[in-house]
């Protein structure tokens, strides 16, 4: 069982940055692929970003270098740096950790509740 809680979100704006953490239970949290989604009012919700246990990183094309995904297992975090913030990327983020393909929401076995992010013009 892993319980994610993540932090972080807030109002920026454009061309701002923001450090998302999530902050992992569980003792196997090293064991999992952690990811970021985001969900915008009336949008599914889509991949942002996501890290294997051994560091690989994977991002979505609209990150466009602006986008960082890492994690430190000695404190059982992962985070998303975000640059050149745009309003687009105003949405709820989440956190998630699982262990199928990665790039897929149902694949994620454990959720965070969501940290807002908003991003005026």
């Amino acid at each position: 069982q892993v319980q994610l809680v993540e932090s972080g979100g807030g109002l920026v704006q454009a061309g701002g940055s923001l450090r998302l953490s999530c902050a992992a239970s569980g003792r196997t949290f090293s064991m999992y692929a952690m990811g970021w989604f985001r969900q915008a009012p009336g949008n599914e919700r889509e991949f942002v970003a996501a890290i294997t246990w051994n560091g690989s990183t994977h991002y979505a094309d609209f990150r466009k270098g602006r986008f960082t995904v890492s994690r430190d297992n000695a404190r059982n975090t992962v985070y998303l740096q975000m640059d050149s913030l745009k309003p687009e990327d105003t949405a709820v983020y989440y956190c998630a950790a699982g262990s199928g393909d990665m790039y897929t929401a149902a694949e994620y076995d454990y959720w965070g509740q969501g940290t807002q992010v908003t991003v005026s013009s």
